[in-house]
């Protein structure tokens, strides 16, 4: 019975000695978000980290930005004009942008002041946001999609960044390489089989962007205009003119008036000195 007894209190001491463990072993371990982990996954948030928590990018963002911006100034004002819904294949979505979330969490305060839209945080110039975005944010990108830049070739980034110098010579291979991604961009974006305005859009896009790409230098790019912005100080200007004419319309109203005024004081004056007369 004794010998029993001492049995017990063995396994009772190793079965204490066991939870005690495994409380440690899970305080050590940080819980694990599954749910965080699954909407990251399902908003096509959800990065892999390698080794070290960083995250290995292989993509211009200053490149990627370029191309945005040409999108948004030389092609989506047509494609809006003629109400066509890009669909998601193509290169050019928004979607298919890997900075596009980062890019919306800008907050442009001020000249000299940037914020992050996902802490808070302010810095002074745009591209110390970039780094921190890179640092600090890297898991927060539409993963799943492709790098802009990489279509930079065929929307003449480089003539928008000036990155080109108008001396440099033109390389023929490169130039038809460009014009090969362009016209594919076309077909892919705006195929011509899907309605009259995808083979409007599909001519437009080769005039705008894609017959630009040829060292005989006769087709410049964007040749069919640009978004047309309303400028702060064309408005501010249009707003002074306004009241300056107005002024000047209500000083001439007023010197009239005093003018007809004074007219009528003369005549009355000469009036009553003919009625009186000398004795």
């Amino acid at each position: 019975m004794l010998g029993w007894s001492k049995w017990v209190i063995f396994y009772i001491i190793c079965l204490s000695l066991s939870l005690q463990q495994l409380r440690k072993a899970s305080s050590a371990s940080p819980p694990i978000q599954t749910d965080q982990v699954h909407e990251d996954f399902l908003s096509g948030r959800y990065l892999k980290q390698e080794q070290g928590g960083s995250h290995e990018i292989h993509c211009s963002r200053e490149r990627s930005r370029a191309a945005w911006k040409i999108i948004e100034e030389y092609l989506v004002p047509f494609v809006e004009k003629e109400q066509y819904q890009l669909s998601r294949r193509c290169r050019l979505h928004p979607d298919n942008d890997l900075f596009r979330d980062q890019e919306h969490h800008k907050v442009h305060l001020d000249i000299n002041e940037w914020q992050c839209g996902f802490c808070k945080k302010s810095f002074y110039e745009e591209k110390h946001l970039d780094k921190h975005f890179d640092n600090r944010h890297g898991n927060l990108l539409n993963s799943h999609s492709r790098c802009l830049a990489d279509v930079c070739g065929a929307l003449h980034c480089d003539h928008v960044m000036n990155s080109v110098s108008q001396k440099s010579k033109c390389n023929p291979a490169a130039a038809s390489r460009n014009k090969h991604l362009c016209e594919s961009l076309a077909d892919n974006c705006f195929p011509v089989n899907e309605g009259p305005s995808a083979s409007r859009l599909h001519e437009f896009f080769l005039h705008q962007f894609c017959d630009a790409h040829s060292c005989t230098g006769r087709q410049k790019p964007f040749s069919r205009g640009r978004r047309k912005k309303t400028s702060i100080f064309y408005i501010f200007i249009s707003f002074l003119t306004l009241i300056l004419l107005l002024l000047f319309y209500v000083y001439i109203y007023l010197y009239q008036r005093g003018m007809k005024r004074g007219t009528l004081e003369l005549k009355r004056i000469s009036q009553s000195g003919r009625k009186k007369k000398p004795f």
